[in-house]
């Protein structure tokens, strides 16, 4: 058994990945190790050179490999926008968008008390900094639509109503292009609480 201990090392490091079980692994392992030996070099290469180069934007948490992020040095935003979300991937997800040209604040997480998850371990006290600066005047929470997201949404609220800020939430409601009679009855009943 000893000669399959990289072999299992690798199985056991690509079950990190999220949704990617022992079989997924096991498949992948043989594949690179099989088909793509050059792929798995880089794939490696690739991996140390990120953790050793991508770090924290000091301004809005995102990930960079420069002190400020690209997003946060561009003039061209609207700095009086603050769009809070909860992780990179969130961030990305809004930019492809197109329709958003202010800033970010990226939480790197959500409130979950349940997994040992506060306000400390999300940064808000950064981020209510942030958004007191004077140049911030709307805070955009866009955090997911899940207990957590929506806890996490109301405890920024109850820290920011009192600084002088309009606090919006983004809007939730009826996907373009579907029917009623098959969307979920709670997002039926959010669109009739946020029409306009």
């Amino acid at each position: 058994m000893a000669e399959h201990n990289s072999l299992d090392a690798l199985i056991q490091a690509l079950r990190r990945l999220p949704g990617v079980g022992v079989k997924s692994a096991t498949r992948m392992a043989f594949h690179l190790l099989q088909h793509d030996r050059p792929g798995a070099q880089a794939l490696a290469r690739a991996l140390q050179e990120a953790t050793e180069s991508v770090q924290h934007c000091e301004l809005c948490h995102t990930f960079t490999e420069a002190k400020v992020c690209s997003t946060c040095l561009d003039a061209r935003r609207d700095s009086s926008k603050l769009c809070v979300v909860e992780t990179p991937a969130d961030q990305s997800a809004v930019e492809r968008t197109g329709a958003y040209k202010g800033l970010y604040f990226v939480l790197m997480g959500k409130l979950s008390p349940l997994d040992g998850i506060g306000p400390k371990d999300i940064g808000l006290k950064k981020l209510f900094d942030r958004a007191s600066d004077g140049t911030v005047q709307e805070v955009i929470l866009a955090t997911n639509f899940t207990a957590e997201g929506e806890a996490t949404a109301h405890v920024i609220t109850e820290g920011l109503k009192t600084r002088g800020l309009r606090l919006t939430r983004l809007a939730r409601g009826v996907p373009v292009g579907s029917e009623l009679e098959y969307v979920d009855l709670g997002t039926i009943a959010h669109a009739f609480v946020d029409r306009r």
